[in-house]
């Protein structure tokens, strides 16, 4: 296993005043560094203590040395570094993970995508890099993670783009985007336990009753056990799932961005207000049923006389109604 060359870690208040207390006992040396309460290398070493949180980046290759011995006995007061399988073994047990990108966004589609672990494959995402997709702003790295999920053994993986033609009559049909998504994670479990028929269970991160996935599931899938907690990003089947989930989503943006002559804007900004203007007026209000999610408030106040008048929805301004 190669050695760790970036750690991450939540600080307290006092645990950031005390570190930066040790810093010139270690023999570390101040730098200039923005949005960081201080930041220090020492030799291939840097670390940067940020205002956000407070945490700590710690990056070189003495990363693995320094936490172990310095960070984690005097400062954060545990050991976990080496022992991630003893403190959440489940995070390393057979099981799949599921995620979702294009939830909160106007244009785009719906995807779910699933991913299963074990151990060594558990190992593997943790040693590639793999985390959380909301934690990384490039498109590249999301792409080049992407690539290494796919390409590492045993990690069976199943990804459903729902278009926004097609989403927008399941969505008029079920009448709840929480159905609609446990449709959707319930449509990749089938189809993962169709290449790992003996996985015992799957994990995503928490959105509505479990009992919405349950229902949804055909009869002979029904005995996989379906889990879901806060911050499940931190599982790394439900990691991995993220990131592909969020290359999918990025691909169709792009694609369909270019047939149309136009960006596709993430998210439901007054920038994607604008685009979605520009095409109601190039193409006809309609035109919006196959590239965005139209029960977002953003549709009726784009086109009120294709989508209902806006007085209508008492949702999110910028979002779902």
């Amino acid at each position: 296993m190669p050695p760790l060359t970036s750690f991450t870690s939540p600080l307290t208040a006092a645990q950031a005043d005390k570190l930066r207390g040790c810093l010139d006992d270690w023999g570390f040396e101040l730098v200039e560094k923005p949005y960081t309460l201080y930041a220090a290398q020492k030799g291939k070493l840097n670390l940067a203590v940020y205002t956000k949180g407070p945490k700590i980046l710690v990056q070189g290759k003495e990363t693995e040395d320094f936490v172990k011995f310095r960070l984690e006995p005097e400062i954060l007061g545990a050991a976990k570094l080496g022992y991630e399988e003893v403190l959440d073994p489940d995070a390393y047990s057979p099981h799949f993970g599921i995620d979702e990108s294009g939830k909160g966004d106007f244009f785009g589609p719906l995807v779910v995508a699933g991913v299963y672990v074990d151990r060594d494959i558990a190992r593997a995402l943790k040693d590639a890099g793999v985390q959380d997709s909301k934690r990384i702003t490039s498109d590249a790295k999301i792409r080049l993670l992407a690539g290494i999920i796919r390409s590492i053994p045993g990690a069976a993986h199943n990804v459903i783009a729902i278009g926004p033609e097609r989403y927008n009559v399941l969505q008029q049909k079920m009448r709840n985007v929480n159905n609609l998504l446990g449709w959707g994670h319930a449509r990749v479990i089938e189809n993962l336990l169709a290449q790992r028929p003996d996985c015992p269970r799957s994990l995503s991160d928490q959105f509505a009753n479990p009992s919405i996935i349950q229902r949804s599931l055909l009869e002979k899938a029904r005995q996989i056990r379906i889990d879901q907690r806060t911050k499940a990003e931190s599982d790394p089947a439900v990691a991995a799932a993220s990131i592909l989930a969020r290359e999918r989503f990025i691909d169709w943006l792009e694609g369909a961005g270019r047939q149309r002559g136009i960006v596709l804007p993430r998210g439901a900004s007054a920038q994607v207000k604008a685009a979605a203007r520009q095409i109601a007026a190039r193409d006809g209000a309609a035109a919006l049923r196959v590239l965005a999610k139209t029960h977002f408030r953003t549709a009726r106040e784009v086109a009120p006389e294709e989508f209902g008048p806006l007085e209508e929805d008492s949702g999110n301004p910028d979002g779902p109604a």
